[in-house]
């Protein structure tokens, strides 16, 4: 195994710092989508206007879209001709590409559909027989909703929140088109475990990689942790 020796002990500002960004850039993304992501879900799965598919679609889009693709046109779109761009830029003073609040933006399209899909199909396993008693007793849509289907749903909530954290944590393309390689703004881990490798520092991109790793294995045990809940919640209810 790799050792970092004294050159770790100098390297280690550079690492955590690259690690608090990309776990900072996370958590704010995830706690976004998840804000997003809950009301989506429930106008998706109980919406009857005529073009659903092609929304559920659009908001699906980002699982198999390139992460370049995606970086390049959110670029286009957040440049200061463009009307967001602009509008960005006249409220706060400075463009929203190659910042912190750009890479939020990106990150929390592309992470979309992580975060929507768990919650909507947590949503669509809710017992539509407790909705509807629940109506007949005299509650609202709204109210059976808050106090029935959101309760039963928070392990696939959960879940959602997992992905989509675990999802920008990995991050490549999208946050290297629309934040580059600034330290201290838009150097997140996965850009600088690139480029240390493509500098062949081998000890620095193995600590990097090695970090990220027990992250994502930790997440992932999480993950199925909630979704053996959900599960179980669901047998107990049927």
């Amino acid at each position: 195994m790799t050792s970092l020796g004294s050159e770790g002990l100098a390297f280690a500002p550079e690492l955590w710092a690259a690690l608090a960004l990309t776990l900072r850039l996370s958590l704010v993304t995830a706690l976004v989508l998840i804000a997003i992501a809950i009301p989506l879900a429930n106008w998706l799965n109980t919406s009857r206007m005529r073009g659903i598919l092609f929304i559920e679609t659009l908001v699906s889009l980002p699982i198999v879209l390139p992460p370049t693709v995606i970086g390049f046109y959110l670029l286009m779109l957040m440049s200061p001709q463009q009307p967001v761009g602009a509008a960005w830029m006249s409220l706060f003073g400075h463009p929203l590409p190659f910042s912190f609040a750009g890479l939020v933006a990106g990150s929390v399209v592309y992470s979309l559909p992580f975060a929507v899909q768990p919650i909507q199909s947590a949503f669509r396993n809710v017992s539509r027989d407790l909705v509807q008693s629940a109506l007949a007793l005299g509650l609202t849509r709204r109210q059976a909703f808050f106090s029935i289907v959101l309760p039963l749903s928070r392990n696939g909530i959960l879940t959602g929140l997992s992905l989509s954290f675990a999802h920008t944590m990995g991050e490549f393309g999208v946050v290297l088109m629309l934040g580059g390689n600034i330290p201290g703004q838009t150097r997140v881990a996965s850009i600088a475990l690139y480029d240390e490798a493509q500098k062949l520092n081998y000890a620095a991109a193995h600590a990097y990689a090695l970090v990220l790793l027990a992250i994502s294995f930790a997440i992932l045990v999480a993950i199925a942790f909630f979704q053996r809940k959900q599960h179980a919640l669901l047998l107990g209810n049927n």
